[in-house]
């Protein structure tokens, strides 16, 4: 049975003008900063005390890959020990024992596998899977970290959403690092929940 304490969050890190990555998906763009004398600091605890309140993650192939090749040039690898369920059709490598491969139907896996057995549930890449996220009603939550940076084109936070999707804001941070961090309740999700739990 779901729980009903269970959040699926879709979370990225995008440009202002709504880039997730460049065209051929690279993000050199990412380390941009900048300085807001008002902004917090992250600091490195509190980050992760923060990652270790989410339970699994959630990715396209292609940010399996982006992670991959962060880890070979010796940036480590960002999600830890939890488990990581990559969406593809793919043969990929397999460098871990906490990473699951799924070709199977995006709803099935997070109402029969993840929400049962997981409370802390991240998307985390990339814009295709955010979408179809957002068109299957899934996600409960959206966080939305704007890095300072206009990068023209490439390849968009969500894509083809194939309708309109209201959003509730719960949370703005400004960082010093010039990045602004919004949390957004998805509106649909909280009506559906309150039904369903109601």
């Amino acid at each position: 049975m779901e729980q009903p304490e269970s959040c699926v969050t879709i979370h990225m890190a995008a440009s202002l003008d709504g880039f997730i990555a460049r065209r051929d998906g690279r993000v050199d763009w990412l380390e941009t900063s900048d300085l807001f004398e008002g902004g917090e600091v992250m600091a490195p605890e509190s980050v992760a005390e923060f990652l270790r309140t989410i339970d699994c993650y959630v990715m396209g192939s292609r940010t399996y890959e982006t992670a991959l090749n962060f880890e070979a040039k010796g940036l480590g690898w960002s999600y830890g020990d939890k488990p990581i369920f990559v969406l593809t059709h793919r043969e990929l490598p397999r460098t871990r024992n906490t990473v699951e491969f799924y070709a199977g139907d995006l709803q099935r896996l997070v109402k029969e596998r993840l929400r049962p057995n997981f409370r802390s549930i991240w998307f985390v890449g990339g814009g295709a899977v955010s979408g179809e996220c957002l068109r299957r009603g899934l996600a409960d939550e959206l966080r939305y970290s704007i890095l300072p940076v206009l990068i023209g084109d490439g390849i968009p936070f969500f894509e083809r959403l194939d309708r309109d999707v209201a959003l509730h804001l719960l949370e703005v941070k400004g960082y010093r690092s010039g990045m602004v961090a919004l949390r957004y309740q998805v509106k649909q999700a909280a009506a559906e929940s309150s039904t369903r739990h109601g």
